[in-house]
């Protein structure tokens, strides 16, 4: 994870709201970048949430109020997002070894003739390419069997506890990265908003943006197929976006906007999820909230936090809770790591204390599949 790229620094910094306290494990980077960024020209407002952390264009787990569109604050994967499906699938009917068989479909991904007639349907068709829809992808993205442990408000959904519900995190895979590449060099000093590139890159970002949620709700259908249930939606939250807000460019870099007034909190593969109720009742969190625990440790670290031994690395297939971890891919089984990422707790804890939040089901992992083979990449946040 490298610093961002600067353009001219403005003499007058934005107002940055930082909503983690003392405690939160922020590194020092990741504050510098949040500094920087505020000092970028036309920046009007920046918040900071606990999950957040050093990326390579500006922090993780961060919101930017600006009067022109930065590219670089959206980032490759455009559109990424979580969507959580409930599963009418009994608890005591998922056999979690031959379950685990069957998910091997989801890296096939979706069916040509499906994904083809997914993106005509989405209006979407001649824009953006259907290939690799209904796909994860690599980095931190995975489908998640979870189990309902606890309700906190039982009014708020229908989730009762032993209830099995899916987890999904994935975007716009390489398609993204190819938006972003294309970009001209003036993307640097930001896009004015009336202007031909702006027009051109929203065009693409939107696009991006239904072929991100169409692919996960892809994935959710496999997922479900495989598992012989159905699935149905609860909530489908973006953080990877740009988008007009009274007449400024609100940009969220791993923070989510509600859906539904819910979130998906994601904790690790070794970690409970939550699902969050998000009131919006705090401005200056620019209606943004932590998508997920957010990384402790970067990719290359975690290299030598983890030995190379086949013992160590079984390990990493199971978790606490009696869990599976699908991940055919060994660099990618030690990146993403428990240890890698923060206390999903702790983070949910600062945004309660802070007002942007309320818990309202306790998951947690029973199987995270990541990829049954090695994982295609241009795709992480």
């Amino acid at each position: 994870m490298g610093n961002p790229i600067w353009g001219e620094q403005s003499a007058v910094r934005a107002c940055i709201s930082r909503f983690y306290s003392s405690q939160a494990w922020v590194e020092g980077r990741a504050e510098d970048q949040l500094a920087q960024v505020a000092a970028w020209p036309g920046m009007v407002a920046v918040a900071g949430f606990p999950d957040l952390h050093p990326g390579r264009f500006g922090p993780v787990g961060a919101a930017f109020l600006a009067d022109r569109i930065w590219p670089q604050l959206v980032g490759p994967d455009i559109g990424c997002g979580m969507g959580l499906w409930r599963l009418n699938l009994p608890r005591h009917r998922l056999k979690i070894d031959k379950a685990v068989r069957r998910l091997a479909v989801l890296d096939d991904g979706a069916d040509p003739a499906d994904a083809a007639s997914a993106l005509a349907d989405a209006g979407i068709e001649g824009l953006i390419a259907a290939d690799g829809l209904g796909s994860i992808g690599g980095g931190n993205h995975f489908c998640e069997v979870q189990a309902v442990e606890e309700v906190s408000s039982p009014d708020a959904t229908s989730l009762r506890p032993g209830d099995l519900c899916l987890l999904v995190h994935s975007g716009s895979r390489g398609r993204g990265a190819q938006i972003f590449e294309g970009l001209d060099d003036s993307w640097k000093q930001g896009y004015a908003p009336d202007g031909a590139a702006a027009s051109r890159y929203l065009a693409l970002h939107d696009a991006a943006l239904v072929w991100a949620r169409l692919n996960r709700a892809l994935i959710a259908a496999l997922a479900a197929e495989a598992l012989s249930c159905e699935a149905s939606l609860i909530c489908d939250t973006v953080h990877n976006q740009v988008v007009a807000q009274d007449g400024l460019w609100l940009h969220r870099k791993g923070a989510a906007g509600a859906d539904r007034g819910l979130v998906p909190l994601a904790g690790s593969r070794d970690a409970p999820s939550y699902l969050i109720s998000v009131p919006d009742l705090v401005p200056k969190a620019l209606g943004s909230v932590s998508h997920g625990a957010g990384r402790r440790y970067d990719r290359a670290s975690m290299h030598g936090r983890v030995r190379k031994v086949k013992s160590e690395l079984a390990a990493l297939t199971r978790n606490r809770f009696g869990g599976r971890v699908v991940c055919g891919d060994r660099d990618l089984l030690m990146e993403e790591a428990g240890p890698a990422y923060k206390n999903p707790e702790s983070v949910l804890r600062d945004l309660v204390d802070f007002g942007l939040a309320q818990p309202i089901a306790r998951l947690v992992p029973l199987i995270t599949f990541k990829t049954a083979g090695k994982a295609a990449g241009g795709d992480t946040e």
